[in-house]
């Protein structure tokens, strides 16, 4: 008889607050199910700015002030808020040591990661790197460290930083993305059927599951959770 699995893919991107938050929380709900492990995670990239150069000249503070087009005190208040809400899932964010950086190097770096069976983990140190470490993840030899500590190959790695290769397949998430109606990230979609907006508390990711873990079947991709003020997300025009 063959195991009862259930799929969920993640889009995010590492340079999104939320996206670590969510993981956090989405973590906690299927380590509190039953059958959490027969529940198979797939990372998907989501790149929220493509426009970024590799290396931005200022903090998140000015980016995001530049992006949004809100003062600084408005965005100040939103990091604020988010660095709360990370504290409360046991994440230290430290936005005066993050170094803004295009993520798409460090997508691509994760997609052989996938590929590896490595997935999580890449995608776990990448996050923290960017958010708790104040690691330059667009800097290729800081991501080389990040992929040894990983267990990556060195020279797969170095391949990998030194081309373009993943670079149809991170471009492919962003497509299958767009096709789902995904307009912010994180993004969870369960059995490729339900689909779950933001860093939604434990509490609706564990319900979701549940549910869907009694009704895997159908068609159509249907929204689920309830929506809660904590279930943020990260769209290409800022984090709400």
């Amino acid at each position: 008889m063959t195991e009862t699995r259930l799929s969920v893919d993640i889009y995010s991107d590492i340079a999104c607050p939320w996206c670590f938050i969510g993981k956090r929380r989405f973590e906690k709900a299927v380590a509190e199910l039953p059958f959490g492990q027969q529940v198979d995670v797939n990372w998907h990239a989501f790149q929220l700015d493509p426009s970024l150069p590799e290396h931005f000249e200022g903090s998140e503070l000015q980016y995001l002030s530049q992006i949004k087009g809100m003062g600084t005190e408005q965005v100040a208040g939103m990091l604020e808020h988010v660095t709360t809400q990370a504290a409360g899932e046991g994440l230290k964010y430290d936005f005066e040591s993050l170094h803004v950086a295009n993520s798409f190097t460090a997508l691509r770096l994760l997609a052989l990661a996938k590929e590896r069976g490595l997935g999580n983990q890449m995608k776990e140190a990448l996050l923290s790197a960017h958010f708790e470490q104040g690691v330059n993840t667009g800097d290729a030899e800081a991501l080389q460290g990040i992929a040894d500590t990983v267990g990556l190959d060195p020279a797969e790695s170095a391949e990998v930083l030194g081309s373009d290769k993943y670079a149809d397949a991170v471009r492919a998430d962003g497509v299958r993305a767009r096709e789902l109606g995904v307009t912010g990230v994180p993004f969870f979609v369960l059995e490729n059927k339900y689909g779950i907006s933001g860093a939604q508390p434990t509490e609706v990711f564990a319900q979701a599951l549940g549910q869907v873990w009694k009704e895997i079947g159908g068609e159509e991709l249907q929204m689920l959770g309830t929506p809660s003020a904590d279930g943020a997300t990260c769209g290409p025009e800022g984090c709400n």
